[in-house]
């Protein structure tokens, strides 16, 4: 058996072991990396840890740490409260104002993860107030944020057409664009319908007109969220209200939203540092918030891609992709790539897949036997819906911010979906994109 083989099959291992039994999984993809590292690859310990997502980790503390004040010092539910006004207590429009949100942020050039780590935390704290699925919310938003990424000017969009141009292949960057924004946007729909959307939508219109009035103006403080009657007065002192310490924060995290999507600087270490500003400044509201770092999720995710990053490192995804490249058939082999980029962009950077990939599939696409706009729109869109896994960094973000009483429901659920889009996505792109473009 080869090296690359025991590689894959301890993966599928390390998968199942951390599902029977109640283990974290990261740890268990730790271990399984230093094994196979050094037993299997015969590489040094220093070189396993080489594939520690040190950038994912910051991110990961620092989004949850400022976010963590922010909750204690009651600026996160100004925030949610400011957004009930803003759609007049129709709950069931958040989600799509998230994902609408997202899409705009991206589009015009900001990361992925970047929109993700600042607007995740406000919403799953509207989700875990308003009783909205927050897997639901966690999966609009991260959809949001992919499909605006295609534009000509996202990340993803850029990446793509640039590796297309550079390989000589036709491209039609509005296709991929709009393609891309459809498959997300028909995620997220199906995300809404049957995660609780219907529900959202009968709350609001069995809400009499004047008791949403009284929510907007109120900004839905402590109320129930499914008890309209339940809905505060708007002079109840319990509603939040700006003061010297939510303001200062609210300065803070607009500086992380500038910072990060405006000049490019790196959301971890900007997040630590308006974290540890506030916490210099108002020390009594920061007692606890270290605790509240979602330091499982972090193992979790750090372990899983360290071991993936080995497998990279070691070749196994070439290993993968070359195989491919030796099957016969056009269409099985387009299909093989597709589901490739999916299955390892939910491990691992989606990014990188995009840049990987489609060089891998150019000699077979200068044949003329599979259309290039449909294949790598296919490839684009396989590989990028897969981010609403728990295991990618924009996923972690959504676990990282839910509810800690909701953490581990959100991780399980969001694993189901992302692997569900990891086998459907690529499936439903290739009959839509790839086929037709091979029998024209």
């Amino acid at each position: 058996m080869s090296a690359e083989v025991v590689a894959l099959v301890v993966l599928v291992l390390v998968f199942l072991i951390a599902t029977v039994r109640s283990i974290n999984m990261g740890a268990l993809a730790l271990v399984a990396a230093f094994v196979v590292g050094t037993a299997v690859f015969g590489v040094e310990v220093s070189d396993v840890l080489g594939g520690f997502p040190a950038n994912l980790f910051v991110i990961l503390v620092g989004v949850t740490y400022l976010f963590a004040l922010a909750r204690n010092n009651g600026t996160v539910d100004w925030i949610v409260h400011r957004a009930v006004v803003a759609v007049r207590g129709r709950v069931a429009l958040m989600p799509w104002v998230m994902f609408v949100v997202c899409a705009a942020i991206t589009a015009i050039g900001a990361a992925s993860p970047a929109a993700v780590a600042i607007v995740a935390p406000v919403a799953m704290g509207f989700a875990a107030r308003y009783r909205i699925n927050p897997v639901m919310m966690g999966l609009m938003v991260v959809q949001g944020a992919t499909g605006g990424s295609f534009s000509p000017i996202g990340i993803f969009g850029a990446i793509t057409n640039g590796v297309v141009d550079k390989s000589h292949l036709a491209g039609n960057p509005a296709v991929l664009f709009f393609s891309a924004m459809g498959a997300c946007a028909l995620i997220s729909l199906v995300g809404f319908l049957t995660l609780g959307g219907t529900k959202l939508l009968q709350r609001d219109r069995e809400t009499p007109k004047q008791q949403v009035a009284t929510l907007a103006r109120a900004g839905a403080a402590t109320g129930s969220a499914g008890d309209p009657a339940a809905a505060p007065d708007p002079a109840d002192d319990a509603l939040p209200r700006l003061d010297a310490q939510r303001s200062l924060t609210l300065v803070g995290l607009l500086v992380l939203a500038v910072g990060a999507l405006v000049f490019d600087l790196d959301i971890g270490f900007l997040a630590l540092a308006v974290a540890v500003a506030l916490t210099l400044i108002f020390p009594s509201a920061a007692r606890g918030t270290v605790d509240k770092i979602s330091w499982g999720t972090v193992l979790l995710v750090g372990g899983i891609v360290t071991y993936v990053s080995l497998l990279e490192d070691q070749g196994t995804v070439k290993w993968l992709g070359d195989g491919v490249a030796h099957v016969g058939a056009p269409l099985v082999a387009a299909f093989l790539i597709c589901l490739i980029g999916a299955v390892v962009s939910a491990f691992a950077s989606t990014t990188g897949i995009l840049g990987a990939l489609i060089p891998l599939a150019v000699p077979f696409l200068q044949t003329g036997q599979v259309g290039a706009v449909g294949l790598v729109t296919a490839l684009a869109i396989s590989s990028s819906v897969v981010d609403c896994s728990p295991f990618s960094t924009n996923g972690a973000l959504v676990v990282a911010n839910a509810d800690v009483s909701e953490r581990d429901n959100v991780f399980k659920r969001l694993m189901t979906w992302g692997m569900t889009i990891m086998v459907v996505a690529p499936v439903l792109c290739w009959v839509i994109l790839v086929v037709p473009g091979s029998l024209s």
